[in-house]
């Protein structure tokens, strides 16, 4: 039986494309919820439509199906905090793109 630890270690070495960095620890994911069969994946953007969006949620589904586990995700702007602390990240480790 999967459970969302499962879940947390099949994603948490999802890497940004353009910084050397996972999606959980730069807040792009900021949460994920398992209950009947479904991880729910709740994705935070420092800024509104980020052109790479739909291939970051991509990123994290492709491991989750994987799993044969049913995906589904919202989407929710960074609070400051979240953005201060990717900027930093970002900063860090951009490797383009």
């Amino acid at each position: 039986m999967i459970t969302k630890n499962d879940i947390l270690n099949a994603i948490s070495g999802v890497e940004h494309p353009a910084i050397a960095n996972t999606l959980v620890n730069l807040g792009i994911v900021r949460e994920v919820e398992f209950k009947d069969n479904l991880a729910t994946v709740i994705f935070a953007f420092p800024f509104p439509n980020i052109p790479i969006a739909n291939q970051l949620i991509y990123s994290i589904y492709e491991p989750i199906q994987k799993l044969g586990v049913d995906f589904d995700y919202a989407t929710d702007d960074m609070t400051q905090k979240e953005k201060a602390k990717f900027m930093q990240l970002e900063a860090e480790g951009w490797k383009g793109m």
